[in-house]
């Protein structure tokens, strides 16, 4: 521990390298707006002030040269690189701070520690943050809190390193400065191994810091109080920060009997040294078909190669003269693949002690620490179905009237970007925190963003005056004082009670297009379809029924992914009612990208977004989500959804049909059947062509035969193979997810009249069967449509096909 460099807060800045610019850190977002933060790809990720940290099992840095775990390693059977979320040879460390702060008598909130290198920023604001109120009348308390990096400096120092690398290579192809356009491509290219593993830039700005902080209180009586407060954190860019909890406890515990920053250094080394990088990375579509299914061995081919490229290293590094000395034998480690694929087992050295550690394979957006959404919505629900009390009247909020469900309110100061603060007086600041997350995951739902940036999980009084500058913040406070300034927040939610209040001084909701334009029909809009007493009335919005759904799901322990599923669902029928809303009140609307694609009818079908039965039953819902629509149309979320719809529809495997309006089509309309043989027909042609192209056409025809397929996704050069097969099959997955029936309404086809429906089914059936994912939705498959399958099969045997 000699070599540690040790900093304190009251220590000498010198110990720091003078061209070094430190990071600033701030508990409140920057003043400056997304679009003036530079996104360069070198940028992605930020890097922890230290060196790289070498893994135990690493070996030399050239014998990971070309592992399988690199950005460049081997190619899997549908053609695209298995690649790691944390390589070995990463420059990121899990965790870049460790913090330590104390409570004096005499000085308040005190920072005792920093480690490896001091915060810049308000020292007393984070040591206050790490402190929560009445935190000396608990001996164990956890409290979760972000910091907003500001990265200008960061990012100018890369493009100076950049600058000097294109100038290198420029001198070793003798080019002169005026042909540095000329190499910009090259450049390019000779960078995209270093960034290629990395996740794509946040549109909102540089990620956040994700603080977990444990506070501890000692009964000691030698000293003013009678009581040692104490708090350590930890910082770090990964949101499933709650995995650090029991390493925290044995460090912080150390700490009290060795309170120096050698306790912190072992923590912080410790923790870096953690080996994540058998850990495979997966595409957005395959992290939300692992997130939807039960499965616990989805994706186990990709831990398996995983596995099978570390062996094969190791023992290619056991083999060099030089790797062991004569007459010993290597040191070889057993690798085993996860026994469940959701999360990734690894362990954690720290003082001897092996603590074992599970971090989640993919994560939704929006996802921060251990939440539960079973535990918010029973807070909230068990009050209001005992003895409910009516709201005041808002028409973002109360969309089913005065007696709208306590978490349909929730959600919709949510969507509609209102300032909710979640209150909890005499409780565990980590209530309040896990409150403040579990709101955030529930109206994000995995496709809206903007909630965790502008989310304080614990905040006090200190810090308001910067509280009230942030538009539609989601706080959470243990101060009642809160409760007591209406003007300071648009909904208060009180943990204790279980209640909701709506504030009286929160802004009226203007008059829009949308209402003038029902009204205009003679349509009632929002709250009004339901009367002035909305118990027992008409459910126009859903919602009254969706809950009831949702609630007997949780008395019947369905489970919280399934719960989780339930709101992803509701979220996403809410975006594409918003779709529909803007098409029929604008003509024309963002959320939906390519419908002129989709209605074209290149696959024999045409039609885009939500299905309704008809257009009247169209007309009232939409009038009845108007206000909250038109609420959530002028919100941050609403303008990511739209940037994060572009940058899908880029990558998007198959656009000429949507897959979600046909499928819907199948469950929810009475089809003839030539309608639904068509909409079977089509799927199953979109399935095909992206194997091959749409004809069986020469090598002179290919690129006309491929430019004819509307499967192909943006990239002109990418041509029908497996992996866009691959993806395709995915898309269509993520369509029919178990809580949306899975194969189900597919499998009917397999009943269809026409033997060519039938037979286009068992094809499509059969390339899903094959599917590393769809194999597993086949197996959930009833027996019936399994025994129609094998029928049709033989029929077509029996046919000569």
């Amino acid at each position: 521990m000699a070599e540690v460099m040790a900093h304190r807060t009251n220590g000498s800045a010198s110990a720091q390298p003078s061209l070094q610019r430190q990071p600033s850190f701030s508990s409140f977002p920057s003043s400056r707006s997304p679009s003036a933060i530079s996104m360069r790809n070198e940028s992605k990720k930020a890097r922890s002030p230290q060196p790289p940290m070498l893994r135990e099992d690493d070996g030399s840095v050239d014998s990971s040269r070309n592992s399988s775990l690199s950005p460049g390693g081997p190619l899997l059977k549908n053609g695209t690189k298995l690649r790691s979320q944390y390589p070995a040879h990463s420059r990121e460390n899990h965790v870049e701070y460790i913090l330590v702060a104390s409570f004096d008598i005499d000085r308040g909130s005190v920072m005792e520690h920093q480690f490896p290198s001091p915060i810049s920023g308000d020292e007393t604001m984070l040591a206050e943050l790490m402190l929560p109120d009445q935190a000396h009348v608990r001996s164990q308390d956890w409290t979760i809190f972000f910091l907003h990096k500001d990265t200008t400096a960061e990012e100018e120092e890369k493009e100076a390193r950049r600058a000097l690398r294109r100038k290198q290579r420029r001198q070793e192809k003798g080019l002169d400065d005026d042909d540095e356009a000329e190499d910009e491509d090259g450049d390019d290219e000779t960078e995209s191994d270093e960034s290629e593993s990395d996740d794509e830039p946040d549109p909102d700005g540089p990620p956040l810091v994700y603080v977990l902080n444990l506070v501890n209180t000692k009964q000691d009586n030698t000293v003013k109080r009678g009581a040692i407060v104490k708090a350590m954190a930890i910082c770090t860019r990964h949101p499933f920060l709650h995995i650090y909890k029991p390493l925290l406890l044995l460090a912080l515990e150390e700490y009290f009997r060795a309170p120096v920053i050698e306790t912190l250094a072992a923590l912080y080394n410790a923790l870096n040294a953690m080996d994540l990088s058998l850990l495979p990375k997966l595409s957005p579509l395959e992290g939300f078909v692992l997130q939807a299914t039960d499965a616990k061995d989805m994706f186990i081919e990709k831990f398996e190669r995983m596995i099978r490229r570390r062996k094969a290293e190791d023992a290619e590094r056991d083999s060099l003269p030089s790797a062991t000395s004569a007459g010993s034998v290597p040191n070889r480690k057993n690798y085993a693949p996860p026994r469940d694929t959701h999360e990734f087992e690894s362990k954690v050295l720290y003082n001897g002690i092996p603590v074992p550690i599970k971090v989640p394979t993919a994560l939704n957006p929006e996802t921060v620490g251990d939440f539960s959404l079973i535990k918010l919505i029973q807070t909230f629900s068990t009050p209001h179905t005992t003895s409910p009390q009516p709201f005041a009247l808002h028409p973002h909020l109360t969309t089913s009237g005065a007696f709208t469900h306590p978490i349909i309110v929730l959600v919709n100061a949510l969507l509609t970007q209102k300032r909710i603060i979640f209150i909890g007086h005499n409780r565990p600041s980590s209530e309040v925190a896990e409150a403040v997350l579990a709101a955030c995951a529930l109206a994000s739902g995995g496709l809206l963003r903007g909630f965790v940036r502008h989310a304080f999980p614990y905040t006090d009084l200190t810090k308001v005056d910067d509280l009230l500058k942030v538009p539609g913040f989601i706080a959470g406070v243990t101060n009642p004082a809160f409760s007591y300034k209406p003007e300071w927040w648009d909904l208060l939610c009180d943990l204790p009670t279980g209640r909701m209040k709506i504030s009286n001084r929160i802004e009226a909701a203007q008059i829009t297009d949308g209402q003038i334009y029902f009204q205009s029909q003679g349509i009632p809009v929002g709250a009004a379809q339901a009367g002035p007493d909305s118990k027992g009335a008409i459910d126009t919005t859903g919602d009254t029924q969706f809950m009831e759904s949702l609630l007997q799901s949780i008395s019947n322990r369905h489970g919280e992914n399934a719960i989780r599923a339930k709101w992803r669902s509701w979220v996403l029928k809410f975006t594409r009612i918003a779709a529909a809303f803007e098409e029929t009140v604008y003509g024309a609307s963002a959320l939906y990208i390519g419908s002129h694609e989709t209605d074209a009818g290149a696959y024999g079908v045409s039609g885009h977004g939500f299905v309704w039965p008809d257009e009247a039953s169209k007309l009232r819902e939409l009038a009845a989500n108007a206000h909250r629509v038109e609420g959530w149309r002028s919100t941050r979320s609403y303008f990511g959804f739209i940037q994060d719809l572009a940058r899908q529809w880029e990558k998007r495997p198959v656009r000429g049909i949507d897959l979600n309006h046909q499928h819907d089509k199948l469950r929810c309309l009475k089809l003839n059947h030539d309608q639904s043989a068509a909409i079977y027909l089509a799927l199953g042609r979109c399935v095909e062509e992206a194997g091959s192209p749409t004809s069986a056409a020469s090598e002179v025809d290919l690129p006309s035969a491929i430019s004819q397929s509307l499967t192909i996704a943006n990239d002109p050069d990418r041509r029908p193979g497996d992996q866009l097969q691959y993806d395709t099959i995915l898309q269509l997955l993520c369509v029919i997810p178990e809580s949306n029936s899975g194969l189900f309404y597919l499998s009917l086809g397999l009943f269809h009249p026409r033997q060519d429906v039938r037979v286009a089914v068992v094809k499509l059936l059969e390339r899903i069967m094959d599917h590393p994912a769809g194999r597993h939705f086949w197996a959930t498959l009833g027996r019936f449509a399994k025994l129609a399958f094998f029928r049709v099969k033989r029929e077509e045997v029996g046919h000569g096909r």
